[in-house]
């Protein structure tokens, strides 16, 4: 049975959106997972306690709260108004701002694992060379930690292709605009339509898969690359 219009703007909604936000975290997860790989203390654990956060508080939760701040009447949502003379709730960037802060930790964990094991002492070594922090990061920090970002970023696509709690609370069921997968999934659930929702469904647990499977036969662990 062929994909229908709004089935196909689902998918390409969520491939948008999953690669949307891959590119987001790995600009921010990067330097925030630094930081918290060369830093102990109480505020970089209350930091650390803030990225997981998403892993053990409910997605309607995070959701509420972010449907709060995104909302035409918050200081947030009247700014992004004002500079853009479009609600922010309910629309493509809300998934965005949700997707990012839901799916932080799955880029962020992996990323502080890896650079926790890169030797300070081969970082020393190569700044009295003269390498500066960008030069060292290229040179070494990348090519030893290049397994865990691949993991990182299909992680993080992976997560934010499965959302729905989050997704439905800041941007509702809107077809063509908001409706991704796997509120496509649930709206056909919902209307009884059993044998679309069965090929979604089927297609969304052979993507996942597939996606794992290639982590791990990559051997894209939580390793440094030696």
């Amino acid at each position: 049975m062929p994909l229908n219009p709004a089935e196909l703007d689902a998918i390409a909604l969520t491939m948008a959106l999953a690669s949307t936000t891959t590119v987001i975290l790995l600009l921010l997860g990067t330097p925030l997972a630094w930081w918290l790989a060369r830093h102990r203390g109480s505020f970089a654990a209350f930091i650390e306690a803030i990225v997981a956060l998403p892993l053990v508080l409910p997605p309607t939760v995070l959701g509420f709260y972010l449907l709060l701040a995104l909302a035409p009447d918050a200081p947030l949502g009247k700014t992004w108004q004002a500079l853009t003379d479009q609600q922010l709730a309910f629309s493509f960037s809300a998934l965005v701002i949700g997707s990012v802060i839901y799916s932080l930790p799955f880029v962020v964990q992996p990323l502080q694992a890896a650079f926790q094991r890169v030797p300070g002492g081969m970082l020393q070594a190569a700044a009295t060379l003269g390498a500066t922090p960008f030069d060292q990061f290229r040179s070494i920090i990348l090519p030893l930690t290049r397994r865990s970002f691949i993991a990182a970023a299909v992680l993080g696509f992976a997560h934010t292709v499965g959302e729905f709690g989050v997704v439905l609370m800041i941007g509702g069921n809107i077809p063509g605009e908001t409706q991704v997968l796997s509120i496509a999934l649930y709206d056909q659930v919902e209307t009884l339509k059993f044998a679309e929702a069965h090929r979604l469904a089927a297609g969304l647990l052979v993507f996942s898969l597939a996606l794992l499977f290639f982590v791990y036969r990559k051997g894209a662990g939580w390793r440094v690359n030696h």
